[in-house]
């Protein structure tokens, strides 16, 4: 049995002569326990997803099951079952940390004692300002109080819309430390983010790009399965050098990557490449082989 189980997801918004696809048929299974991202860009399709499978939205086509409830005809049970914490903050501003909390536990019928023991490590950290109001906390501070808040009814799915979006390192790094925290409590967790480098944190990724899923694998797998090199070429005028590696015929991709212009190419093609640019009197150039990534691996799916 499956916690999660998307068949054939159709979402669609705008007008039947002008549809606008939000979600194209997407299929996937998440695992008892798992940690699942979903990881893509903005306006990729993610939300659109998490409010189908939370009961917000109705999908115009296709099939969920999550915790064992079908999304459209038992939408009651799955809202007592999962937890949701939405992209934006939506607790109520004007209410202190510790009313927001016990507002939510009210709704559920529970209090904050009754599950005081899964979101201690969490709340411990805002309990100190539990009489401060929740909208003049700081962002990494409404994160934690915003997942304590999912967490109180103890639910056995946790859905997270790109929850570290706007927060600083440190905070996100935490984050993903609660994350496998509760992760090893048996709460399943489907996370969504644009951030590609916490797809490492994940158990199974799906990558996701204008409401499709492009590959759903462990983030190693995804990576081995590259198969392609890449190295990482640098000069002072980056612009120019990168409309020079694009002209070169032999350069199958090519973009910018941090410091460096991450160059796919054969490895017996990288001294042709290397001399073509010395040529062009490219100053500080550098060229180095680099590891691929996630990032690299969705670049070459979107191509």
């Amino acid at each position: 049995m499956f916690a999660v189980q998307v068949n054939n997801i159709v979402k669609n918004y705008g007008t039947k002569k002008a549809p606008v696809q939000a979600l194209r048929g997407i299929s996937f299974d998440v695992k008892p326990g798992e940690l699942f991202g979903i990881i893509g860009p903005d306006g990729s399709g993610k939300t659109s997803l998490f409010r189908v499978l939370t009961t917000l939205l109705l999908p115009d086509g296709g099939s969920a099951i999550v915790d064992g409830c079908d999304v459209v005809k038992e939408f009651k049970k799955i809202r007592e079952r999962v937890g949701y914490m939405p992209g934006k903050f939506s607790l109520y501003p004007d209410l202190t940390v510790e009313e927001n909390l016990s507002f939510f536990a009210t709704i559920f019928n529970t209090t904050i004692a009754d599950n005081y023991e899964l979101i201690r490590d969490i709340y411990q950290q805002i309990e100190p300002f539990r009489h401060r109001k929740a909208g003049k906390l700081s962002g990494g501070m409404k994160q934690k109080l915003a997942l304590s808040c999912a967490l109180i009814h103890r639910p056995t799915v946790l859905f997270l819309d790109e929850p570290t979006t706007g927060v600083d390192a440190v905070s996100r790094k935490e984050f993903w430390a609660m994350l496998k925290s509760l992760q090893e409590k048996g709460i399943t967790i489907l996370v969504s983010t644009p951030y590609m480098d916490e797809a490492a944190m994940c158990d199974r990724v799906a990558l996701m790009q204008n409401g499709s899923i492009m590959s759903i694998d462990s983030p190693h797998n995804i990576v081995a399965a590259f198969g392609k090199s890449i190295y990482g070429i640098r000069a002072n005028h980056m612009l120019s050098l990168l409309n020079d590696i694009k002209s070169f015929p032999g350069t199958i991709d090519a973009y910018p990557s941090g410091i460096y212009h991450n160059v796919v190419i054969s490895p017996d093609l990288i001294g042709s490449l290397t001399t073509l640019l010395e040529q062009k009197n490219h100053p500080g150039l550098s060229v180095v082989p680099v590891e691929p990534t996630i990032e690299d691996c969705f670049m070459a799916l979107m191509k």
